[in-house]
């Protein structure tokens, strides 16, 4: 649902004096003009953003009353914003082909999204962000562009195509010719040679997994990106990378700030694991939701075809169990999953090992869906302890599904006296290499655009996504200060106990508790492991 409303749609009275607002957060103030909507009394309110652009929201007044309803705008960095005399141009789209049709080409300025889309009566409206999408307006020549694509970080399905439709994006919409890939990660900018990519270049490069740029951890040192950026005369760089991707991403946009450069930063965010805060969801996430269940099927038939049969299958979820709790509630051949964010123990009642043992008696066979992050603490209490991080600064993790596999063996054959058939899948590489769905897809491709539409207005220092369904500018800072983890208070959660009908290990309160608990823990470790990466 589209929360945004349209300057063009209103009739309204001469517009009121404005005045500017210089905080990153905009809370619209009290209403100054009237104005008739649909026989409705609607109110206009002026905001001007970072950009001293005005931004007008219609509201409706209660009683023809003045009320400040708390919208809220959460803007983006602008070109403009450290060179106010920079021109701007006709957008070439006015005179293509593909958009004659179209009724309305361009975005409107007025247009933002609201983050929460569910609201009370009397509620203030929220935060909102910037719509997404082109605009009457660029900031640079079609024939002076000079861009670049880098990719970060692990690697995820989809990655081939968001490059791919950056490619096709910026040549066919906007006529640009010189498009570079920077290969290997972010050390790439100094360290390794680029890559000229065209259309043709990039025509069939989705129907492979990986990044034809190549992608590494770490490396990353700003004033060496910058002064390459500034000795190549590129001034679009589009970033594909996870949280510590766009964080670099942020660093290179306040240097070229800093140096007073025409150059667009615009970070796509990438992450298989799904949690990215703020947008609705990750590329990548539906098509290893999807390739989890080849595995998953697997163990089941495995496990149903021996006597007492217990398939584990490990997925991908350092902190974040959501595409094992999605796997699992799509596939309904999984009969418990193990997460994260929630804890859980194997002895005693209630515990892990009574329900496999209901299970065997019932039904002769069990399959247990586990993240990876999951139990960490239990199986650093039986092994070594490591304190090892890798080139991102991500903690390595122990391995809970080996870990989990020999615990139950143990436990049924050593204390139970029952044989036990053990079956143990680990799909995580085959699940990341594989090429996009088609659901990912088309949801690279609107990502794509969204970044270059954006990059072209003169936009920087942002990242892309859909938030409740419509893609927005988000800035960098809101996608890195937290992680998106799963709610165990949320009805999804209890969508997938009710289905696999598992203990849930935790009553009400301790799930609160724990919860609150473990979103400080995660929090705290992330941000130290961001410091460590950056």
């Amino acid at each position: 649902m589209d929360h945004s409303i349209s300057s063009r749609s209103l009739s309204r009275s001469p517009s009121p004096s404005i005045s500017p607002f210089n905080s990153k957060r905009m809370i619209l103030n009290p209403v100054f003009h009237k104005f008739n909507f649909d026989s409705r009394n609607f109110e206009i309110k002026p905001l001007v953003s970072r950009q001293n652009r005005p931004v007008v929201v219609a509201v409706r007044s209660s009683n023809q009353k003045v009320h400040n309803d708390g919208f809220v705008l959460e803007d983006v960095p602008h070109l403009t914003n450290f060179l106010p005399d920079l021109p701007s141009y006709p957008n070439p789209l006015k005179k293509s082909q593909a958009y004659a049709v179209v009724k309305q080409t361009f975005v409107s300025p007025e247009d933002a999204v609201a983050q929460n889309i569910v609201i009370q009566k009397d509620s203030p409206r929220g935060v909102h962000f910037r719509r997404a999408g082109p605009r009457e307006k660029v900031y640079f020549k079609s024939d002076e562009v000079r861009a670049c694509i880098v990719t970060c970080g692990g690697l995820c399905p989809g990655i081939n195509t968001v490059i791919r439709e950056i490619v096709c994006g910026l040549s066919y919409m906007y006529g640009v010719d010189e498009i570079l890939g920077i290969e290997g990660g972010y050390r790439g900018f100094y360290s390794k040679n680029t890559l000229t990519l065209s259309p043709k270049v990039v025509n069939d490069i989705h129907k492979r997994g990986g990044t034809i740029l190549r992608t590494s951890r770490g490396g990353h040192d700003t004033n060496k990106i910058v002064d390459n950026i500034e000795d190549r005369g590129i001034n679009q760089v589009y970033i594909i990378g996870g949280d510590g991707t766009q964080k670099g991403a942020a660093l290179i946009y306040k240097e070229v700030e800093k140096r007073g450069l025409q150059v667009a930063v615009a970070g796509i965010p990438k992450t298989i694991d799904n949690d990215i805060a703020v947008i609705d969801k990750s590329f990548g996430f539906d098509t290893a939701v999807e390739e989890a269940q080849r595995a998953i099927n697997a163990a089941h038939v495995e496990v149903e075809s021996v006597e007492n049969g217990v398939g584990i299958v490990k997925l991908m979820g350092r902190y974040s169990g959501f595409i094992s709790m999605y796997a699992t509630l799509a596939s309904r051949d999984v009969d418990c999953c193990l997460i994260p964010e929630s804890p859980f123990y194997l002895e005693g009642p209630g515990g892990l090992f009574e329900f496999i043992e209901r299970q065997l008696k019932e039904n002769g066979h069990m399959v247990i869906v586990v993240a990876e992050g999951a139990g960490q603490e239990f199986v650093a209490q039986s092994m070594p302890a490591v304190d090892e991080k890798d080139a991102s600064g991500n903690r390595l993790l122990l391995d809970i599904g080996l870990w989990l596999t020999q615990k139950i063996k143990d436990h049924f054959t050593k204390v139970q006296k029952m044989t036990i058939n053990m079956k143990y899948i680990d799909p995580t590489y085959m699940i990341r290499a594989i090429p996009s769905n088609g659901s990912d897809n088309i949801y690279c491709t609107l990502l794509a655009h969204s970044a270059v539409h954006g990059a072209m207005a003169g936009f920087t220092g942002f990242t892309v996504g859909p938030v409740n369904s419509r893609h927005a500018y988000i800035p960098i800072a809101r996608v890195t200060e937290t992680q998106k983890t799963v709610k165990l208070t949320d009805r999804m959660w209890a969508r997938l106990l009710a289905s696999t009908n598992q203990p849930s290990f935790l009553n009400c309160s301790e799930v609160l508790h724990h919860q609150e608990k473990a979103g400080r823990k995660t929090t705290e470790v992330i941000n130290s492991e961001r410091t460590t990466s950056t």
